[in-house]
């Protein structure tokens, strides 16, 4: 049987700018065109790029399975992201990422989960104690602040590493990074983001770097000291920078995508009071301060959070770039070929979940898996070898944050609200997520 190419359809928009004004202002809407007009694989021009866009579950399978190893995450991230997060995991391949996660696995046993979600507990009561409540509060930045300062304390081994003013500049070195992604001038320019970005790694090396010799000497129970301590069974070790390299990386995956996870369960939980009442009867039969056993168990919590992270994922697109030709789908792609793997589509196709816009969490219950009709049809955590490492601690966290949220506090949204969501980066809301929050 003869084997046909097909050829690649392409958008091209406008010179330069292409399809990328599309994205940033409606994600979803400009992944629905593009898959409607051009099918599952098509080019697009992006942020000065040419792109090819893989749409739909069997096209970001071949992907992210890499069966032929042809797609190339550090390529593909290096072209966003690259100065900024430069050889954090997801920007390392093949058998450099494969030793450098054998390596950092040992961060993420069953045992060091369960010491980082023992420190989590009071941190998180504490944390959400120092809320003002009130008709009009600002989940997202509240819950921006709060996940950084848990970072700082399950990560780096306790706040007083670092003045509150000196925290307020680390978390704007991270929004100034990731921020980078989409930016349309990619030099050091004064004034536009890819500069402030250049500005705002640089901070955050000085502030890792300042803190690594006495990790170094003094090892606690967090995360930066693991990493300094961790050597294989052969000998392998991360050197200084490899640890300054991956802690920039964790950091920033540790609180970006817990806050707009948890954002977007308190807007559904606020719109779905029925279902607020069942997660915090759950919530209130917990001890004081859960284990991760006992979060484990959460049934409600879990179904609300996976509801959300299928309605928002953190990661709306996963970047890769080809190492050598291949196909996806009968589709021919060059070699240096920036590759677009657009998950959130999936996550929102009417062939897998039906009415795909409704808050429905029961769609994840025993009885109905619907995440099981395809394996890629919910993949919040990326799939194949760059699956995030984290997820068990996303987990952990997203979970103890909701716990005493619901414990601590009533909320009600408007049912009508439709939060504005910005993807210049990941995603965030621009209004900050309002909420009428009052203490019980």
């Amino acid at each position: 049987m003869s084997h046909v190419t097909v050829t690649t359809p392409r958008r091209r928009g406008l010179p330069y700018v292409g399809r990328t004004l599309d994205y940033v202002r409606d994600p979803l809407a400009m992944m629905r065109t593009q898959y409607d007009a051009c099918g599952p694989v098509s080019d697009i021009d992006f942020i000065g790029k040419r792109w090819t866009v893989l749409l739909g579950p069997d096209a970001c399978e071949t992907a992210l399975r890499n069966a032929d190893k042809a797609f190339a995450s550090g390529d593909g991230w290096g072209y966003l992201v690259g100065p900024f997060f430069d050889r954090g995991l997801m920007l390392l391949d093949f058998e450099e990422h494969h030793r450098h996660r054998r390596i950092m696995q040992s961060a993420f046993t069953r045992d060091r989960l369960e010491g980082y979600t023992a420190a989590l507990q009071p941190a998180v009561a504490s944390g959400l104690a120092q809320w003002r409540p009130g008709g009009d509060f600002r989940a997202y930045p509240a819950l921006k602040e709060l996940t950084l300062d848990l970072a700082t304390e399950v990560f780096m081994g306790g706040a007083d590493l670092a003045s509150p003013d000196e925290l307020a500049r680390v978390n704007q070195a991270f929004i100034a990074c990731v921020q980078s992604a989409t930016a349309l001038v990619r030099a050091n320019v004064p004034g536009t983001r890819w500069g402030r970005a250049l500005r705002g790694r640089a901070l955050l090396e000085e502030f890792l770097g300042r803190h690594l010799a006495a990790k170094r000497a003094t090892p606690g129970d967090d995360l930066f000291s693991v990493l300094c301590h961790l050597q294989t069974d052969d000998g392998e070790r991360f050197s200084d920078e490899d640890v300054v390299n991956h802690m920039i990386f964790l950091l920033m995956a540790a609180h970006d995508t817990s806050t707009i996870t948890v954002s977007t369960v308190m807007q559904q939980l606020g719109q779905h009071p029925a279902w607020q009442d069942r997660c915090r009867a759950e919530a209130l039969a917990l001890s004081e301060h859960p284990t991760m056993a006992e979060l484990d168990e959460l049934v409600d919590i879990d179904l609300v959070m996976k509801e959300s992270l299928r309605l928002v994922p953190p990661v709306p697109v996963l970047a890769r770039k080809t190492v050598k030709e291949t196909e996806v789908l009968g589709h021919h792609i060059p070699a240096d070929r920036l590759v677009a793997v657009m998950v959130h589509l999936s996550h929102h196709m009417s062939e897998l979940w039906p009415e795909p816009e409704r808050f429905d969490p029961e769609r994840f219950a025993a009885d109905r898996r619907e995440d099981k009709v395809h394996r890629y049809a919910w993949e919040p955590f990326g799939g194949g070898v760059h699956k995030c490492l984290g997820m068990f601690f996303a987990g952990a966290e997203v979970k103890t944050i909701l716990v005493h949220l619901l414990r601590q506090f009533e909320w009600t949204v408007d049912p009508a609200y439709r939060v504005p969501m910005s993807y210049t980066s990941l995603p965030f809301p621009k209004d900050g997520q309002p909420v009428h929050l009052s203490r019980r």
